[in-house]
């Protein structure tokens, strides 16, 4: 492990079955007024919704909702909901989703009582909230963005065409609490289920593909992306497994709670390229990330040659016997591109609607990040933009 570190994580999970009951733990922690947040109206079909609102009766709780939370929320429903959150005199905001809810709410409680343009201040200029944070608490419904334990929030302007995420520093941005059942997570759509996969699966990579030293995190990740291998087949196979979607569920927290990033310089180029896709786009966030990341990956193997080596023998069992370190390097790209094929996710951006005339504004919204083993610039992103197409 080279460099020093500061490691801190204060959420506290509820995980497994029935773990919604406990929401009444928690809830008499906080005032009386309680902002419910979520998405499509899904958590109402299958009953979600009707659990917490008793809950919350029982409590006590008055209850203001924000509903219509969408995939890949919004600058204007962030507007929309700060006008909401301080009319209500916020004591709690509560999530119910998936990752883009959590996010949305984690923005939210660093923007309502923000005195700048949160946008301006937050995605542009990056800089911390010197703001009241309202906490947030979460029940998620979705496996995939680890949101549910970390400090990072995605909106995306319209305006702009700009998909922005910002991981704040401040640990008081972090849920204080977030409730995991399992079986929420058995009614979501196939596509939903491997484009969670996916971002999981590319949350460890970002972070692995990073650094030459010998780094415990690099074992962590290796053995995260074994459990999610293994799962994701047989989820794949059979979407009700409640074993399967478990770890899943569980390995998404992991993923990205910033705990195998520690002592890492990571490398989030592919998010940055797949989030501009989706803001030209709105495609679903992991299919973006699918559709780009072998382009990109084939792009800075030749910088990473030891870690693309590792990651084919310890991660997808290569034998290198009699093979060039670039023959194994490629040999485990090309396994994982068959993994993916098999989950049946979007292996190119031409299927998630992009065209070529939308390369150069595409590139032009990527943020260039000064990490990883190699950092392209606006030329390298359209080449690897051409090469997913």
């Amino acid at each position: 492990m080279l460099g020093n570190f500061t490691y801190c994580n204060p959420t506290k999970l509820y995980f497994g079955k029935g773990a919604l009951r406990n929401l009444s733990n928690e809830l008499p922690k906080y005032g009386k007024n309680v902002v419910l947040i979520y998405g499509g109206g899904s958590i109402k079909k299958n009953g979600i919704y009707d659990e917490i609102c008793k809950i919350l009766r029982e409590n006590g709780k008055t209850v203001t909702e924000i509903a219509g939370v969408m995939p890949n929320p919004t600058l204007e429903k962030l507007y929309e909901g700060i006008a909401i959150v301080r009319k209500a005199n916020a004591d709690l905001l509560l999530a119910a989703g998936g990752g883009s809810v959590c996010d949305y709410t984690k923005a939210l409680s660093v923007s309502a009582y923000c005195e700048e343009d949160p946008w301006e201040k937050y995605y542009i200029r990056f800089e911390e909230p010197t703001c009241t944070i309202l906490p947030v608490g979460c029940v998620l419904t979705m496996a995939g963005t680890g949101s549910e334990m970390n400090a990072g929030a995605v909106i995306t302007n319209r305006k702009t065409k700009q998909k922005i995420g910002h991981v704040f520093e401040d640990e008081a941005v972090m849920p204080k609490f977030s409730i995991l059942d399992p079986m929420y997570t058995l009614t979501l759509p196939h596509y939903q289920m491997v484009a969670g996969i996916y971002d999981i699966f590319n949350h460890i990579c970002e972070q692995y593909f990073s650094g030459d030293d010998d780094n415990t995190s690099d074992y962590l990740a290796e053995g995260l992306m074994h459990s999610l291998l293994h799962a994701s087949r047989v989820a794949n196979n059979d979407m009700q497994n409640y074993e399967a979607r478990s770890n899943i569920m569980w390995t998404a927290t992991w993923a990205l709670n910033t705990l195998i990033s520690r002592g890492k310089s990571t490398d989030w180029m592919v998010h940055m390229i797949g989030q501009a896709v989706g803001a030209y786009t709105n495609a679903t966030h992991g299919m973006t990330l699918a559709a780009v990341s072998l382009a990109y990956y084939r792009s800075v193997l030749p910088y990473g040659l030891p870690k693309f080596k590792r990651f084919a023998c310890n991660v997808w069992g290569v034998d290198p016997s009699g093979k060039t370190d670039e023959q194994i390097a490629e040999e485990g790209l090309a396994a994982m591109a068959a993994w993916m094929r098999e989950l049946g996710l979007a292996m190119n951006i031409t299927e998630l609607g992009v065209t070529p005339d939308m390369l150069e504004g595409i590139a032009q919204s990527t943020i260039l990040l000064p990490s990883g083993y190699h950092v392209p610039d606006r030329d390298g992103v359209i080449e690897i933009l051409k090469n997913s197409l």
